[in-house]
């Protein structure tokens, strides 16, 4: 193919539906559905990303996610299996068990690395189940929502599908690095986080903000901005504390409020890989 061709073929990928996209990733997790068909704790964790890309493609929340990790004893479970199945020495037995051992490492790879595919694919950051959305909505109750740095808005779309009033706000400074902001889900408006906390502060309740970028002290100034006003609003932080998001400086001096409504908004925010993200209240 000339380079001509080439270059408009991309084009044309770039601008058609997410459902309609193929990805590498998406058609090895269906092949690993089909080769592991016969062993359900490996196949439940597969059928679970496999449904949430189904969703997310289609513009909708995903559903919880369970910890995407084979258990320890997989190979275990495959050698009971294939030992009932096929008599000591028998050849179909023993490729099934060196395709399916070989498979292991890969399989266990390409789970850990939903979080990436997520990222990459959909500009989603902190995984947003609509179970979670649910439980956001009964805190929001019937306050007014700002949310900064809102991404391609999974949050700001569930909580307004909810007939919540929301503020969805991003900077949209990351639009030409990743997915994030190209593909919205509800309208979001142009303002960074202090920005927007300024110019709606007197209309809401409640603050969220999401995934703050690691060690850059835009949230710690939000912070501030909160701690300095006269508003009188919840601020949700989403994120891992000392870890994968936000800066050291806003971890340091944020006072964290433990619960019981921050426990119902954990219910189903839950970790699905190493990141130990969660939903805090910060005062």
């Amino acid at each position: 193919m000339n380079p001509k061709k080439l270059k408009q073929l991309r084009k044309k990928v770039r601008h058609l539906p997410m459902s309609q996209r193929k990805t590498a990733y998406m058609d090895r997790m269906a092949a690993y559905y089909k080769q592991f068909n016969d062993f359900p704790a490996a196949k439940i964790l597969i059928s679970n990303v496999l449904l949430a890309d189904k969703m997310l493609a289609a513009g909708d929340l995903p559903q919880q996610l369970p910890l995407l990790q084979l258990p320890d004893d997989i190979q275990d479970q495959i050698f009971r299996k294939l030992e009932g199945q096929y008599p000591t020495g028998d050849a179909t037995g023993d490729q099934l068990w060196n395709d399916l051992t070989d498979t292991l490492p890969r399989l266990d790879h390409d789970l850990r690395a939903f979080r990436d595919y997520l990222e990459n694919h959909y500009g989603m950051w902190a995984y947003t189940s609509a179970p979670f959305v649910t439980d956001l909505a009964k805190f929001v109750g019937d306050r007014a929502v700002l949310e900064v740095m809102a991404g391609n808005g999974y949050i700001s779309k569930g909580l307004r599908d909810a007939h919540k009033t929301v503020y969805a706000t991003d900077s949209q400074t990351w639009t030409t690095e990743n997915e994030t902001g190209r593909h919205a889900l509800t309208t979001i408006e142009p303002l960074g986080a202090v920005e927007a906390f300024q110019k709606y502060q007197d209309k809401i309740g409640v603050v969220v903000m999401s995934w703050s970028p690691d060690g850059l002290p835009v949230d710690w100034e939000l912070l501030q901005a909160i701690r300095n006003s006269q508003a009188s609003v919840d601020f949700v932080v989403i994120g891992e504390k000392n870890g994968a998001t936000d800066s050291a400086t806003f971890w340091s001096h944020a006072e964290l409020v433990e619960n019981a409504a921050t426990r119902q908004l954990n219910r189903h925010f839950t970790p699905f890989d190493l990141v130990k993200d969660q939903a805090y209240l910060v005062k």
